[in-house]
């Protein structure tokens, strides 16, 4: 296959991730709305699991076909981008202050989160046994998630009807669906095609390209909170989309891999500390002094290019 045709495929792949995921958020909410689900659940569930859907596709379809590099590097991959690339952006362009109260718990979870997996897989392998810890880990956030919400919900209308029909919706809800699956499995395919035929290992493209790419929709996310100069919005929701990569993807890809995932060398040594390394960068010093600092920013924007040119060095 031309190298241009596979370029090309990669970033159709791309695209129909990044928009089957907003036609998918879209419609169901619409739908959980319209049945009288209460909002403070669907924003607990559905908008926190949205935007870590094309990661967790993308790692599925990789650990499925025997490609677990690519699944390791795809899930914490997209944790050390969200954090060291697009973090880095959102607090060294909006640098703001973040109430401890509300900011500490999740924060704690992500590095607690990314230290019990890297202890978990220090053995050259996580198995699916070993993995139930990372999945209380997912509960706890998801209860946290409701509890937060369920604080909230006397701020949002009862009585408010959704806009739009039943037939549209679930329309937007098959063809979210399926342009998410359809996106991932043209990412693996043609990241696996593009690793090939460069020469370079899977593990290099899953924690850059692929991870990038599936972290799109929270790069679009951070841009628009940037905009609309929303801090909070934009970290809250890289720190969400995080627990969830770290705690509920490998898990899920070690079951399908028949109960273990394999850890490379590169992994251990290189992508797992890396991403405990800009959690800790992202999470302590907001916590000692009560703000994010621009130097904050570019220190974490540094980690990561820092981290890239280690990857590259590593292959050459």
């Amino acid at each position: 296959m031309p190298t241009l045709l596979i370029v090309l495929l990669f970033l159709l792949g791309v695209v129909l991730i990044v928009k089957g995921g907003d036609a998918f958020v879209d419609a169901a909410s619409w739908i959980a709305e319209a049945f009288h689900i209460p909002k403070f659940i669907v924003g607990a569930t559905i908008v926190s699991l949205a935007t870590t859907l094309p990661e967790l596709l993308v790692s599925a379809i990789a650990a499925s076909q025997g490609k677990t590099e690519m699944a390791i590097g795809n899930a914490v991959g997209s944790v050390t981008a969200n954090i060291g690339l697009i973090m880095g952006i959102s607090i060294f362009c909006m640098p703001s202050v973040m109430k401890r109260s509300s900011f500490a718990f999740k924060g704690l979870l992500m590095v607690f989160a990314a230290g019990l997996l890297y202890a978990l897989s220090s053995g050259g392998e996580l198995l699916f046994g070993q993995s139930f810890l990372l999945l209380a880990v997912f509960a706890v956030f998801l209860l946290a998630n409701l509890w937060d919400a369920k604080c909230a919900i006397g701020t949002a209308s009862r009585d408010s009807r959704p806009e739009g029909g039943l037939a549209l919706n679930l329309a937007k809800f098959a063809l979210g669906t399926a342009g998410i699956v359809l996106g991932a499995q043209l990412l693996v395919d043609n990241g696996s095609a593009l690793a090939r035929m460069l020469g370079i290992p899977e593990g290099i493209i899953g924690v850059t390209m692929i991870a990038v790419g599936t972290s799109l929709p929270e790069l679009v996310t951070t841009l628009t909170a940037i905009a609309k100069r929303q801090a909070s919005l934009s970290i809250g929701n890289i720190i969400g989309a995080n627990i969830i990569d770290l705690t509920l993807i490998l898990p899920i890809s070690a079951w399908i891999a028949q109960g273990s995932l394999p850890i490379s060398v590169q992994a251990l040594r290189l992508d797992f500390p890396a991403c405990l390394l800009v959690c800790l960068l992202a999470i302590v010093p907001p916590l000692q002094s009560g703000r994010f600092r621009r130097w904050q920013g570019l220190l974490l924007l540094a980690c990561y290019g820092a981290y890239l040119a280690l990857l590259c060095t590593s292959f050459l």
